[in-house]
């Protein structure tokens, strides 16, 4: 049986990018910003680039922020970059504003004083073992682009964390949903392992 993961159009995501790295690896999938190809898809992918408040605002606008929080009950559902940081209660950039609340927790500035935005490779530290990162080495590299990061209630809910002049968590994973701060769709063999693995989350 056809198995379907959607990637949800609401104006501010790399798509295609994402869509291409999935096709690639035989897996089936559906950019739509429909509610119910999302409610019949077997997984979603959450993407975003871009400002918090706007994304926040734009998925609001378009009803999906229910649809979601619904098939988080019931699905695998990947935020990637700024859809990572949308998964969590609260943002900071620009103004204090609401995300979707599936990570308990906030979206700060790196504390770092280093550049930023953070552009550029850098190495994960796994912890709290995840089926998202099976198959991946302690240190594997992947490619990132940000100024904000999750800063999560809990350190159970981290399943990676990078090194950018201070601790920055890399990817977060609470039930059903995970999200990673990087972007796996440009991360070379590393990011093609991870999608794949979400790919096999519930087949």
């Amino acid at each position: 049986m056809k198995h379907l993961t959607a990637i949800v159009d609401y104006g501010v995501g790399n798509l295609r990018s994402i869509a291409n790295a999935m096709d690639y690896l035989g897996l089936d999938t559906a950019v739509t910003a429909d509610a119910g190809a999302l409610e019949r898809a077997d997984a979603i992918i959450l993407p975003g680039v871009g400002a918090f408040p706007d994304a926040a605002e734009k998925l609001r606008a378009a009803g999906l922020d229910r649809v979601l929080l619904a098939q988080a009950e019931k699905k695998p559902v990947l935020g990637i970059c700024l859809g990572m940081q949308l998964l969590l209660d609260e943002g900071e950039e620009v103004r204090p504003c609401r995300g979707l609340g599936l990570v308990p927790g906030r979206v700060e500035r790196i504390p770092t004083g280093l550049k930023l935005p953070h552009i550029g490779w850098n190495s994960l530290s796994l912890q709290n073992d995840a089926p998202l990162f099976r198959g991946l080495p302690e240190g594997a590299w992947v490619y990132f682009v940000h100024s904000y990061c999750a800063v999560p209630e809990r350190e159970e809910d981290v399943i990676a964390r990078t090194d950018y002049g201070a601790s920055v968590v890399a990817a977060v994973r609470r039930g059903n949903v995970y999200g990673c701060q990087f972007h796996p769709e440009k991360s070379g063999e590393v990011g093609l392992q991870i999608l794949k693995n979400f790919g096999e989350l519930n087949r």
